[in-house]
């Protein structure tokens, strides 16, 4: 039986504050880091700056989508969303309907309208993982009905985003799945178990690539070939230390000058750390841990199983990702490819993740309801 409040309970206006200021920041440091690379491709200091604002409206769209959807929904079609998502994964290997780009096969659409199911796949993995953990309850406990049908899933979509390849998403994917599957009350030694495999396949995964190889020996050494693999993390270093304290000024950076590469992608934390220098960069650290502490909050407040696995799906995802970028951009992590969340260049992901800000606001809104 369900209790419901006398009154409309209101979403959590803070969390959605924080990811605002951290959009519309991402949108000045876009401006600023993609004009040289921007004038340089496409003849105007501005392309790169007006698609992510065609992809901010395209977000606060699905944003509000989102948020006036009751999050219960979601658990109803979470299987086909799943489905549908892997099948766009596949398809992005289908000549003329996939994409490439710098070697990889991440993208599908068709013209001006492609995008990256891999960015789907995090939101909708999410939140089948999360109506499955809840339907098996204490199930999830048994390793034959519990721990295996959980590796298959997580094999499954390792082996499409590898296949792209993608070891930045994946790993952004499988350490998010690995906390929903602890929260959801799973056995220890099944989850080390879990992690070690996952460890092991990492290594052999590395190992399988060169250019895998060379970016861990560059982490574990990056004054070897400076030139070569190691030239991304050192300039993102140089980057990060010619900022100091207070940074060279907004617009002033030097790196963005074709030096850094993806400057308004993977790498524009190094462009911010550059311009704004270390304490304003460290900001952005605080505004991205407070929105994890919000959004553990929404998680413990959450009416029902569902929705706090969902919580902590989304609120994790968001954290890891950060964690990865800025961990590599600093070389505390070897040097992947996934973007900063929010701030960095990429339309597929922003509109997406503020999809997900849509369903945490929905089930902030039902907290303390009796399900």
């Amino acid at each position: 039986m369900r209790t419901l409040p006398l009154k409309a309970k209101k979403p959590d206006y803070i969390f959605a504050l924080i990811v605002i200021l951290l959009t519309f920041f991402g949108i000045v440091m876009i401006s600023s880091s993609s004009m040289v690379i921007s004038f340089e491709k496409y003849g105007s200091n501005y392309h790169y700056v007006i698609r992510q604002l065609i992809s901010l409206a395209v977000g606060i769209v699905s944003l509000f989508i989102t948020y006036s959807i009751d999050y219960r929904f979601w658990k109803k079609i979470a299987f086909w969303m799943f489905l549908m998502t892997v099948i766009l994964l596949i398809l992005v290997f289908v000549p003329g309907i996939g994409h490439q780009f710098g070697g990889a096969q991440r993208w599908i659409g068709y013209g001006k309208f492609i995008f990256q199911p891999s960015e789907i796949i995090k939101l909708s993995f999410i939140i089948y993982l999360a109506a499955w953990l809840d339907k098996k309850g204490e199930g999830i406990k048994a390793f034959l009905t519990g721990f295996i049908p959980f590796v298959v899933l997580i094999a499954v979509i390792g082996f499409l985003i590898m296949k792209q390849p993608d070891l930045g998403t994946m790993t952004v994917i499988m350490v998010t799945a690995a906390a929903m599957f602890f929260v959801s009350g799973a056995d220890l030694l099944h989850l080390s178990l879990g992690l070690g495999a996952l460890t092991a396949l990492t290594i052999v995964i590395i190992k399988a690539a060169p250019y895998r190889m060379q970016r861990f020996l560059v982490f574990l050494n990056q004054t070897n070939d400076t030139q070569g693999a190691a030239y991304h993390i050192n300039q993102a270093l140089l980057a990060i230390g010619t900022g100091g304290l207070w940074g060279l000024g907004f617009g002033q950076s030097r790196q963005k000058y074709l030096y850094l590469p993806q400057a308004p992608t993977d790498s524009i934390f190094a462009i911010i750390a550059e311009e704004l220098g270390f304490i304003r960069a460290g900001l952005v650290l605080v505004a991205f841990l407070f929105l994890g502490y919000k959004g553990f909050q929404i998680a413990k407040n959450a009416p029902d199983n569902f929705a706090k696995l969902l919580a902590i799906g989304i609120t994790g995802w968001i954290l890891i990702q950060t964690f990865i970028n800025i961990g590599s951009m600093l070389n505390l992590l070897p040097m992947t490819g996934v973007p900063l969340p929010f701030i960095s260049y990429g339309g597929s992901a922003l509109i997406v993740l503020l999809a997900a800000v849509g369903i945490m606001l929905n089930i902030s809104k039902h907290s303390g309801e009796k399900i």
